[in-house]
């Protein structure tokens, strides 16, 4: 799959590709990023990509033309002609990206990640090319690097071989609930409020208990947390009779 990033700053993006587990995604080609640097289409001498906004008010907006001319650059090395990539934007007035929508961009051809700054962008490019407006949560950033970072670490660490399929399988959001919580060595921290042992289930062989203790500790995080979570899973049937136990253990 192949993701072609329009942005203003393609330095953000480069230490990213190179460090990580992720970075076996990047290298093997299962997921290229091409960077497309915004002002190598601006035409003016000062390389201008933004301007005032018409009706006046704070701040800059990106201006249509260059990023006419990305897009249109984009779609020829690509070679789509008219099949144009899905052209993805970030800005706050987005949809939340969830676990969803990451699993079903790393199993397609990939997409136009359009990185905004400023103000925004005209709106006019918004309505002709853009396919899907994202964000990282109820929060303003400066800019779309940040989150189509984000999105690509997201995609990368589903592609095969990655990480272990046991690994992503039990992700957070990968079955609709939080993930359970997590403890290696040793045994036994000591602390100043005093020792702190590993959960004995944990300890004790039984996969069959240590399977039932962690879906149990990922309903009660949950059900903490993120209860509409909880109210999603009982609605599409995906609780299990034990799963209602435990839940109702916890008056719930």
């Amino acid at each position: 799959m192949r993701f072609d990033v329009i942005t203003l700053f393609p330095e953000l993006f480069a230490p990213h590709l190179r460090l990580g587990i992720t970075r076996r995604a990047f290298d093997s080609g299962q997921v290229e990023v091409r960077l497309w640097p915004l002002r190598d289409f601006a035409e003016d001498a000062y390389r201008r990509v933004d301007d005032r906004p018409y009706g006046g008010g704070p701040g800059m907006v990106m201006l249509a033309e260059p990023l006419e001319r990305a897009l249109a650059a984009v779609r020829r090395d690509r070679g789509t002609g008219d099949a144009a990539p899905a052209v993805l934007h970030f800005t706050p007035a987005g949809a939340p990206i969830t676990q969803t929508i990451v699993q079903r961009l790393a199993t397609g051809p990939g997409a136009v990640l359009l990185c905004g700054r400023y103000e925004g962008i005209d709106q006019r490019v918004i309505d002709r090319h853009v396919t899907m407006e994202l964000s990282l949560g109820d929060f303003v950033l400066s800019g779309g690097e940040l989150p189509a970072l984000a999105l690509l670490d997201a995609i990368a660490r589903l592609q095969p071989g990655v990480l272990t399929e046991q690994s992503h399988q039990q992700d957070s959001f990968s079955e609709g609930l939080l993930d359970c919580p997590h403890y290696s060595r040793p045994e036994v921290l000591a602390t100043p409020d005093g020792p702190r042992p590993v959960p004995a289930v944990l300890l004790s062989g039984h996969h069959g208990d240590i399977a039932r203790w962690r879906r149990d500790q990922s309903l009660a995080l949950t059900a903490r947390r993120r209860p509409e979570l909880i109210a999603a899973a009982r609605a599409e049937g995906r609780l299990s009779a034990e799963d209602e136990k435990a839940l109702r253990a916890l008056g719930l």
